[in-house]
């Protein structure tokens, strides 16, 4: 259930004019009231002949002209207009359920209290089945004005509880850092205009788009100006920069005039200050003893600190700060990869677009890393190959489910939602990068005994996953990938080991694709070792005509002991 209150108006009589009128695509029906302050005597057009909309709405002003004529300051801002819908797959509501409803609302908000036979006129007019309109003036029967403050709030709550008591629709509780529903002028403006998104909508992704590539906040209004976007810079007498504004192409008022709006408006954390933190943080001091000996490019500067986003979440400033650059990172992968991945990769930005906000702070220099990298992409002129890629949406989507795990601890019910559906999104993608990757493994096929060599090693470091891991048809890329790693001197067991503690196995839906990725992006680089010739030479590959390595079903003797299992795979 949605409950939209809308900005405070003047003109009563105009606004029942709209509840009683057709609607703009004549989509009012029957309209009539079902609940208010005082039913008897109400004057109701909708099922009153004789009664007029100018009798109901002197009704309801009475007390704004008893006020206005005992106090000098006249009171223009008297109308308080909320809307309610349920969900389009909810059951409909009865004349006396929607009465109901409006009355919890008008409690909620402090307009009729209850008990209180001094509270503000109001009314509720259906003209639909699936909402109503919540009419009150704001002025009480002795001249007071209600207290509305965060009156949002309290409605919000109230609806959360209807759902629960009607069986509706359940929605998650907000924190205030949601952005502003588009209003219905502005849908109507977009429909006309042949626009799929709304000017703030549109502004928004534009927005988001471009902070990755920028470093502070000059540059990015410049890189939007230059993108063809009207900027608006407010500036104070020394030049500083105080607040912007954006207006989209095309986007007039009635003068021909362009129409502005302000960062704020268009999300609550595309504000200049809050922009200004997160582009112009400085970079952390490097430990002396940093490694520096290992040749990189971005993308694999992206996946490296991806896989140490999981450790600074324990200091909820510092997570918060993580969340926010894996948006940006986010929003700059989807711009630069393949064509075949860029929907599900754009889709999964911007359901992450609501997961990058909460009400708390963000201490944005902890992940100047992940930050600096997503700038480093944004900044490339290459691609990556499919490895590389592959390795990176899969960290992306992990990445995505500790921002959620966090979100659900915190409460954030919306942004964990939000963070959720950005999963899917990644997974979908995650999967089409990783197939050429594991066909093209796959066909280098490996010698039987070798392949139950790397079996071995897979039930040594992660026994509780290595049935899934050994039956997913993703086994043979993986030992492939074993093998490789091997030739270079690395130790598969140890890899095994490193990459399930870099990304825990539960929740992958593909275990032997996840660890594929992880082993080829953490094997990449050669390992001093004399044994690399010997074990280049035990991992040649097999004729054609081998069996190869297939996925195993598990045998009996699986579930044995570990040595039961190691004296199967060597069978």
């Amino acid at each position: 259930m949605i409950a939209a209150i809308k900005p405070a108006g003047s003109n009563t009589r105009g606004l029942l004019a709209y509840l009683y009128g057709p609607g703009r695509h004549d989509e009012h029906t029957d309209p009539h009231i079902v609940a208010g302050f005082a039913m008897l005597g109400m004057p109701d057009p909708g099922r009153d002949q004789d009664a007029t909309l100018t009798q109901l709405a002197r009704h309801l002003d009475a007390p704004v002209r008893l006020r206005n004529s005992e106090f000098g300051k006249k009171v223009t801002d008297h109308v308080w207009h909320c809307p309610v819908r349920t969900a389009p797959e909810d059951r409909h509501l009865s004349d006396a359920e929607w009465g109901e409803i409006a009355q919890r609302i008008v409690e909620a908000v402090g307009i009729a209290p209850v008990g209180d036979d001094l509270g503000c006129r109001w009314i509720a007019v259906r003209h639909a089945d699936d909402h109503i309109h919540i009419l009150a003036t704001t002025v009480r029967e002795e001249g007071r004005r209600p207290r509305l403050h965060d009156s949002g709030i309290r409605v919000g709550d109230a609806c959360r509880q209807i759902e629960k008591d009607y069986g509706l629709r359940r929605l998650n509780k907000g924190d205030r850092t949601a952005g502003s529903r588009p209003t219905q002028a502005e849908m109507h403006k977009a429909q006309r205009l042949g626009w799929q998104q709304t000017s703030r909508a549109w502004l928004q992704d534009r927005i988001r788009a471009t902070i990755p590539h920028a470093s502070s906040a000059e540059e990015l209004l410049a890189y939007l100006q230059a993108d063809g976007i009207a900027v608006k810079p407010r500036r104070g007498p020394s030049g500083d920069l105080l607040g912007y504004a954006v207006g989209r192409p095309g986007d007039l008022n009635k003068d021909g005039e362009q129409i502005f709006h302000p960062g704020g408006k268009i999300a609550p954390d595309l504000t200049l200050p809050k922009l200004k933190a997160r582009l112009e943080t400085t970079a952390p001091e490097e430990h002396p003893t940093a490694r520096r000996d290992r040749p990189t490019t971005p993308w694999h500067q992206a996946t490296d600190a991806l896989d140490t986003l999981h450790t600074g979440m324990a200091d909820d400033s510092h997570a918060q700060a993580h969340v926010t650059a894996l948006g940006e990172l986010m929003e700059v992968v989807a711009q630069k990869s393949p064509a075949h991945l860029h929907a599900e990769l754009r889709a999964a930005s911007r359901a992450f677009a609501r997961a990058q906000r909460s009400q708390i702070r963000a201490e944005n220099q902890a992940a100047h890393a992940l930050r600096k990298a997503a700038r480093d992409i944004a900044h490339t002129a290459t691609g990556p190959d499919g490895s590389v890629l592959a390795a990176l949406t899969a960290a992306l989507v992990w990445a995505t489910i500790v921002a959620a795990r966090w979100h659900d601890v915190k409460q954030h019910a919306q942004q964990a939602e939000a963070a959720r559906q950005a999963v899917q999104h990644l997974q979908t993608a995650s999967d089409q990068a990783l197939v050429p990757v594991q066909e093209e493994l796959t066909r280098r096929r490996l010698k039987e005994h070798t392949c139950r060599s790397f079996a071995h090693d897979v039930w040594a470091a992660v026994p509780d996953h290595a049935e899934r891991i050994l039956a997913d048809d993703a086994w043979p890329a993986l030992a492939t990938a074993l093998s490789d790693a091997e030739a270079l001197g690395h130790q598969p067991h140890e890899l095994l080991k490193e990459a399930a503690a870099q990304r825990e196995l539960t929740t992958a839906h593909r275990p032997a694709r996840v660890l594929m990725a992880r082993i080829q992006h953490t094997s990449r680089n050669p390992v001093p070792n004399r044994r690399a010739e010997a074990a280049r030479r035990r991992s040649t590959m097999a004729s054609p005509r081998a069996a190869g390595c297939a996925p195993q079903t598990p045998q009996p003797g699986a579930t044995g002991t570990l040595a039961d299992r190691r004296q199967w795979h060597h069978r």
